[in-house]
């Protein structure tokens, strides 16, 4: 498939691979921000491919990862009454709560409803007048334009049992929390192409300046990360630190100026709350006054919740990338994808379920990836 099956060829990695090996003088750290792109890197093995100067660092890309305990108790909370219909991607049934999950919801009689477009939702609430449908909005910059969308078209229908319980949370304030803080070990970054390719990467360029470290705008494919490695390398060894854009093929300075501009009319910066992370000013969006009743923390009574992350559970300091999963104490163990104890166990962009499931790749050379 043309823009896929060429970034997975083996050749074309190797090639990445010597040329990586070919320019590196000394210790570099990289963080990749995708959770997919660290599912690429561990499934692949690419570590393996990289000379030993190179350490990848897993970044909080994982937009299911860094959703916070309070906001999924909050919407056991709403999926647990009557007369509702919560609808969700997939991804986010199996996430524990303080007590039980959204899958746990369903199976006691909940209508939890998996959904592959908030427009669904939208579709679901026309066809249940007598039901309030909510759909669980969760996401980086790439969800936010179908979120908006959604309540957008839910306005325009005049729809009055339908709202989002709203999680939507923003790249560039999270890379500004690391990097400002003491001890962070981040000296290059590979941007996700997929935001970029909605929000552009114009944002990117006062972070590249302000912390001098090079920003590669990369892809998810094991040829995309090796040639993103290869770039940040190169400006690295060099000395510079600027934007590039290796996801030309999709990826532009100024995005999609129609999802833009419905993110702009729907939705409005405001502090949001990270999972391990805690919060981080003006990291995420909520809905603007105009469309604020069909925010679901407006009409159900979940205000007073309030939840205390696992002491188990390490996911802030993995999605801060200041460790590893396989170095949890109960990694493997009492936390599993079968019995997780935090989100990285779960989703499919996790950290801690990419090193799970490709274990494999744990140990190449005598160098843990």
């Amino acid at each position: 498939m043309k823009y896929i099956d060429e970034f997975r060829d083996g050749s074309a990695a190797r090639k990445f691979s010597q040329l990586i090996r070919s320019i590196t003088t000394r210790p570099w750290a990289i963080m990749e921000i995708c959770g997919g792109q660290t599912h690429t890197i561990v499934k692949s093995g690419l570590e393996q491919l990289l000379p030993s100067e190179i350490t990848l660092i897993h970044g909080p890309g994982c937009p299911v990862c860094v959703t916070p305990l309070e906001i999924i108790d909050k919407a056991i909370a709403i999926a647990s009454l009557p007369g509702v219909v919560f609808a969700s991607f997939g991804d986010m049934l199996r996430v524990p709560g303080s007590s039980k999950d959204l899958l746990s919801v369903k199976a006691d009689g909940g209508d939890v409803r998996i959904v592959y477009s908030p427009l669904d939702a939208v579709r679901i609430a026309q066809q249940n007048p007598a039901k309030k449908v909510v759909f669980f909005a969760v996401g980086f910059e790439t969800t936010a334009p179908a979120n908006a969308m959604a309540v957008w078209q839910a306005n325009k229908l005049g729809l009055k049992n339908f709202s989002l319980l709203c999680s939507l949370v923003l790249v560039p304030p999270a890379l500004e929390a690391i990097l400002s803080s003491p001890g962070h070990r981040v000296q290059g970054i590979l941007a996700a192409g997929h935001v970029c390719t909605v929000t552009g990467f114009e944002e990117y360029i006062p972070l590249s300046a302000k912390y001098n470290i090079p920003i590669v705008v990369t892809g998810f494919e094991p040829v995309d990360i090796l040639q993103g490695v290869f770039m940040s390398v190169s400006q690295l060894e060099k000395g510079q630190a600027v934007v590039e854009n290796q996801y030309a093929r999709a990826a532009r300075l100024e995005g999609n100026r129609a999802a833009r501009s419905m993110m702009e009319e729907v939705l409005e910066i405001t502090d949001r709350q990270w999972r391990g992370i805690g919060v981080i000013p003006k990291s995420g969006y909520r809905l603007r006054t105009a469309f604020s009743r069909y925010d679901a923390e407006n009409i159900f009574d979940v205000q007073s919740i309030h939840s205390k992350e696992s002491s188990m559970c390490i996911a802030g300091d993995i999605l801060r990338g200041l460790t590893k999963p396989y170095r949890c104490s109960i990694f493997g163990t009492q936390c599993t994808p079968e019995h997780p104890q935090g989100a990285p166990m779960v989703s499919s962009e996790g950290a801690c379920a990419a090193y799970y499931h490709y274990g494999k790749h744990a140990v190449v050379a005598g160098r843990p990836s």
